[in-house]
């Protein structure tokens, strides 16, 4: 019996293995700002806003420097976070609230884990997180979403389709300012100063309690005082590849 079972175990890790190493490849898409004539160069800032709650470092040098920021919010996030909610549909002119789904899952359509987050798993599941998250942003009143980013920012070919049949852009990036708000202080400065024309940053606006919220202020200030000029998606052309704009 014991070595039955133990047949029975290396056969289903064999299938496993052999369906894993058969599903189609995920993607992590690019996003760059197409090039403008003149100036000192444009950059995109995006902070994704998962869970948890706000840091308040970020925001509030956001608005104090007057600096343009797209946010990629979650329902979960915006049932938490009223007040910061409120402080961004304070300053329309700075905050660009966009779609990070209901529920912060993967729009990826086969069943796999991506950083240790369990994938929407189905085609009908990438279809519930993307519209869930659309709902919740126009249970705020905000106009609706026309960009979507997905948790982990990684996504099955199909699923890319799928999101975009809906009629939203997906928001890929070109520079990831703080490795998932896991690191340092000075990594995500130097990461996020780095930033050229045409570049689009990722990072996160909710671990008040990590020290990459410090370094994105610092890297933002940094950019600010080259003279590069911050927009939002929706104030530029963004082209992404995978079809993900197209």
């Amino acid at each position: 019996m014991r070595l039955l079972r133990k047949h029975l175990c290396a056969i289903a890790l064999s299938v496993c293995a052999v369906s894993t190493a058969g599903a189609a490849p995920l993607v992590e898409p690019t996003l760059h700002l197409k090039p403008q004539a003149g100036g000192s160069g444009r950059v995109a800032l995006t902070l994704d806003a998962c869970g948890g709650q706000t840091d308040t470092r970020i925001l509030s040098a956001l608005v104090d420097n007057r600096i343009p920021a797209t946010i990629f919010v979650t329902g979960i996030w915006l049932k938490r976070n009223a007040a910061a909610v409120e402080i961004m549909r304070a300053h329309p002119d700075l905050f660009e609230l966009e779609n990070h789904g209901g529920r912060h899952i993967p729009a990826v359509d086969t069943p796999r884990k991506i950083y240790g987050i369990r994938s929407a798993g189905s085609p009908e599941a990438v279809l519930t997180e993307v519209e869930s998250g659309a709902a919740a942003l126009a249970g705020t009143g905000e106009p609706a979403p026309k960009w979507f980013r997905g948790a982990t920012a990684e996504y099955s070919p199909s699923a890319i389709a799928t999101i975009r049949k809906l009629g939203f852009k997906v928001a890929g990036f070109s520079i990831n300012g703080d490795g998932g708000s896991l690191l340092g202080a000075r990594e995500t400065a130097r990461r996020i100063a780095a930033a050229k024309d045409g570049d689009v940053i990722i990072a996160h606006i909710n671990q008040p309690t990590h020290a990459a919220g410090e370094g994105v202020v610092q890297g933002l200030l940094a950019l600010k005082a080259k003279g590069l000029t911050f927009v939002r998606l929706d104030d530029a052309d963004g082209v992404g590849d995978d079809g993900t704009t197209d």
